[in-house]
């Protein structure tokens, strides 16, 4: 079985991008506006603020580039794939529910999950984010890490279970 945290990972964050890079705006715009106020304070002068300004830009595009790859992946995959993946990871939908709107079993529905993850995997190495690559890309954000953990933590009980 292959190790598909990142697709998960990355599929199931994807709804939150928005929102973090629009937060980020807004933090931007705080520092801006309320540099001059603070520019007589030392730990705050012109070239801090310029950084802390381009850092938050910088972990902006990091995200609108994960979320461009998201897209990517999900119009490069198989159709229903993509649906399923985008009903268990995007809209937290139950494994039920998926299989019955798609008239599966739940055997039929966890093969195609696991094929559609494979896929997505496979896509995103294809265009340039290895599970390497995404480690160092996405190392500064601890969301993001978060959710990596919890399902590298499932992942590692599943092949444990397998073991028995």
């Amino acid at each position: 079985m292959k190790n598909n945290t990142w697709a998960k990972t990355l599929l199931y964050t994807y709804k939150y991008l928005e929102r973090v890079a629009q937060a980020i705006d807004d933090l931007v715009e705080e520092h801006a506006l309320h540099s001059f106020y603070y520019s007589s304070i030392e730990n705050n002068d012109a070239e801090r603020v310029s950084k802390k300004i381009i850092s938050l830009i910088e972990r902006k595009k990091r995200l609108i580039n994960i979320k461009v790859l998201v897209d990517k992946c999900l119009e490069n995959c198989n159709p229903k794939s993509a649906s399923i993946l985008i009903e268990k990871y995007m809209d937290n939908d139950r494994a039920e529910d998926i299989a019955m709107r798609n008239n599966l079993s739940m055997r039929t529905y966890f093969r195609r999950l696991a094929d559609g993850e494979d896929s997505f995997s496979s896509l995103m190495t294809r265009f340039g984010f290895s599970d390497k690559k995404l480690c160092e890309y996405l190392k500064d954000e601890n969301w993001i890490k978060e959710v990596y953990n919890g399902f590298d933590k499932t992942n590692k009980a599943e092949l444990d279970l397998d073991l028995f």
